[in-house]
């Protein structure tokens, strides 16, 4: 691929190297001088000096060309231009953006901008994973298809622990697609059983997570 790095900050120096060791041709975009004079010397010809909002500066690299555009400088008014630019002007489809601010989300999403990728987010994901407490747990969204991807645990005395994964009361749209048990994953048949403390995963439609904590949950389970 032809990949348009535009950002050299320590996530942009780290994914550049990665894509170029991966076989991938790339071009780093860096707007700060004293930033691409520490660059240069790294990367030679790879990065070059520019600001990536600028439609002259992305044409000079090559941006018509290019099999995908990742837009992680530390400005996330500068990723949201990048992102619609490379999109709406140049018909770039593959576009992946780097959201600093978690508060600035919302703005991502509003503009179709996807997918967004958030530190804050990967990291109180990761929290959620490791704290039981925390109950359900979104793994993945996938805007365009219109799925999620969760994981839930099946509490002691909830209507899933002890079914069969074929007797399941689970909503349509809905699908159990593996089992974590004792450490290990598994992906489940009809006639597993739920036990109390597997970690189930699901892949379903949104607006339907009511149904599986329901499911999940013992009486009188909360979570925060």
């Amino acid at each position: 691929m032809y990949v348009l790095v535009v950002g050299g900050g320590k996530v942009g120096l780290n994914l550049t190297r990665e894509l170029m060791q991966k076989g991938n041709e790339v071009t780093l975009i860096e707007a700060d001088r004293r930033r691409y004079a520490m660059l240069e010397p790294q990367l030679e010809h790879v990065v070059q000096f520019g600001d990536g909002t600028e439609l002259w500066v992305l044409e000079q690299v090559g941006v018509e060309r290019a099999d995908m555009v990742i837009a992680v400088t530390g400005d996330d008014e500068d990723n949201i231009i990048i992102s619609q630019v490379a999109r709406e002007k140049y018909g770039r489809e593959s576009i992946i953006a780097r959201c600093n601010n978690i508060r600035n989300m919302e703005h991502f999403e509003l503009l179709g901008i996807r997918p967004v990728v958030s530190s804050t987010d990967l990291i109180l994901r990761l929290i959620e994973h490791e704290v039981p407490q925390y109950g359900l747990v979104h793994l993945l969204t996938l805007q365009v298809e219109n799925l999620e991807i969760i994981e839930v645990e099946a509490s002691p005395g909830s209507p899933a622990a002890g079914t069969r994964v074929d007797e399941l009361d689970l909503p349509e749209d809905c699908l159990v697609i593996a089992v974590l048990r004792d450490g290990g994953g598994m992906v489940p048949r009809g006639d597993m059983v739920i036990e109390p403390g597997d970690e189930v995963l699901l892949v379903l439609s949104p607006n339907i997570e009511g149904d599986i904590t329901r499911l999940f949950d013992a009486p009188g389970d909360s979570f925060a």
